[in-house]
């Protein structure tokens, strides 16, 4: 399977602190990748090196290379916007924009150009579509997107993701402030989506990982412990310290 993203040797300080430590890491093309481990040990931070979402940061440092398309993200002559629209991201919280659900996914291709209004609302169907969401919105695409539950907030901004057509999908913690039923729904989401995109989620549920990524990454203070199929690492882990996580003796 093609690699889409490698890191190689990935360091990253805020200020003094370090916080990542010498990441390695393969993610294969259209697959569902999670990271796991205890709060604050890195899994949020490396996510959002991939699409440089820490260089927003002050006194960042950052050393090594992230690969995307065997080019490095870091080379001075990366387009910052391009890279975020091929590798796109969705936030613990759903936070769409003050605006209707229909404005809320034209908005990345309006920015990036797109002004004919047939075309417009062919990428907001089917973006709408792709996130499971269309049949719940689409008699009401011009009511506010604040209107709609946490779940449908959480897929309209997977469709406003998708709307700029990324290759990549981040999500960190996508579904940690929904109920049940929304969380399934987003699962079930993302195992339909890896077909199209590959994607990279950050989790707190264990289960979650074990339901729905195809590999998982083992993080522990800033330090990639492990990393293999999910199926290997949940049920033969190589690392006492994964084994001692994963069966729940810290974390």
């Amino acid at each position: 399977m093609k690699n889409i993203i490698t890191v190689n040797d990935l360091c990253l300080w805020y200020g003094n602190h370090q916080a990542l430590h010498h990441i390695h890491m393969d993610i294969p093309k259209n697959s569902v990748t999670a990271f796991i481990g205890p709060s604050g040990c890195g899994k949020s931070t490396f996510l959002k090196t991939l699409n440089r979402m820490n260089d927003l940061i002050d006194d960042v440092k950052i050393t090594g290379e992230v690969r995307y398309n065997n080019q490095d993200i870091f080379s001075p002559s990366v387009d910052v916007n391009m890279l975020r629209k091929e590798i796109g991201m969705v936030f613990q919280k759903p936070n769409p924009f003050p605006m209707s659900i229909y404005d809320n996914v034209a908005y990345g291709p309006r920015t990036h150009g797109i002004k004919n209004k047939v075309k417009l609302d062919e990428i907001v169907e089917k973006s709408l579509k792709d996130a499971a969401i269309w049949e719940e919105v689409k008699d009401r695409l011009h009511k506010s997107a604040m209107s709609l539950s946490g779940g449908q907030q959480q897929r309209l901004c997977i469709a406003r993701a998708l709307a700029v057509e990324p290759k990549v999908l981040l999500m960190d913690e996508p579904t940690s402030a929904l109920d049940p039923i929304s969380t399934a729904k987003i699962e079930e989401l993302v195992t339909v989506l890896k077909e199209q995109y590959t994607i990279i989620i950050v989790t707190h549920n264990m289960q979650q990982a074990a339901r729905i990524s195809d590999q998982t990454a083992f993080f522990l203070l800033g330090e990639l412990v492990e990393l293999d199929s999910t199926k290997r690492l949940f049920s033969q882990p190589k690392e006492k310290r994964t084994e001692d996580y994963i069966t729940g003796r810290f974390g």
